[in-house]
């Protein structure tokens, strides 16, 4: 059983549903996915219903509510349709996110700090229907105490920016660029920790860099997807979330 100390990782499967949809066929299926990962010690399961439904489907959010025994944490648009339908399935934990159409994935974090007042009414009734409520933003201090005035619970730090400058110098930890970028998420950390708000990261993390966030003080939460399912086409799913699992319980030693 995770302790307060441990850092949890959260497997987001949504690129399972990808390959799925890329063929229109029943497989593979995000939620044996989602059970492998589990089984394998993750300590949640992520999945994001876009509007467009490019990937993840109805069924699956329903399917991973009903055969998951781990924390589900639903990544959403904040519309009345997706709101809705948290409400109807409740999973542990919400997380509010920017959604373009022509984005590949999630490209940066809410800018919560211009759209506080419908925000705050989404966060009431999800809130109120009791489901924790998290936001995806980028390490700005000006989006954490927007996050914390709307009455966000958790705020997961945006690491896009990290990861780019860690593997465009090499994957050299140490370089200027790298300790910069690393050296925002924590300072968002911190002031996230201070709100009294939990502190969550990820977006590009891989087997590379994942360490160095992992280490960071106070961070409760890596979400990693692209990368673990990546690593599963060559090794397997349960190997794939294994390996990962020891990277960060590693780094946090």
């Amino acid at each position: 059983m995770a302790t307060d100390s441990d850092i949890l990782l959260g497997v987001n499967i949504d690129h399972v549903a990808t390959l799925r949809q890329a063929r229109g066929t029943r497989y593979p299926d995000p939620v044996q996915a989602s059970i492998e990962a589990e089984q394998a010690g993750a300590d949640s399961i992520t999945l994001h219903l876009r509007e467009d439904r490019r990937h993840i489907q109805d069924e699956d959010v329903r399917r991973l509510r009903e055969l998951t025994h781990i924390k589900l944490n639903l990544e959403m648009a904040a519309t009345d349709e997706m709101v809705g339908i948290a409400c109807k399935l409740m999973p542990e934990m919400a997380m509010l996110v920017p959604e373009g159409r022509h984005e590949v994935t999630t490209e940066g974090g809410l800018d919560v700090a211009s759209q506080e007042k419908p925000l705050i009414e989404k966060v009431k009734r999800l809130t109120g229907a009791g489901i924790v409520v998290s936001v995806f933003i980028d390490a700005d201090l000006k989006q954490v105490e927007a996050a914390k005035r709307i009455g966000a619970a958790v705020c997961e730090v945006h690491t896009g920016p990290y990861a780019h400058a860690f593997h465009s110098k090499g994957r050299d930890a140490e370089s200027p660029a790298v300790v910069s970028q690393l050296k925002l998420v924590q300072t968002a950390g911190e002031a996230i920790r201070s709100h009294g708000m939990r502190f969550n990261a990820g977006h590009a993390l891989n087997y590379f860099n994942v360490q160095p966030v992992a280490r960071l003080p106070g961070v409760r939460e890596l979400h990693i997807g692209h990368a673990i399912v990546s690593r599963a086409l060559f090794v397997g799913m349960r190997e794939a979330v294994r390996e990962m699992k020891r990277l960060i319980t590693d780094a946090a030693r």
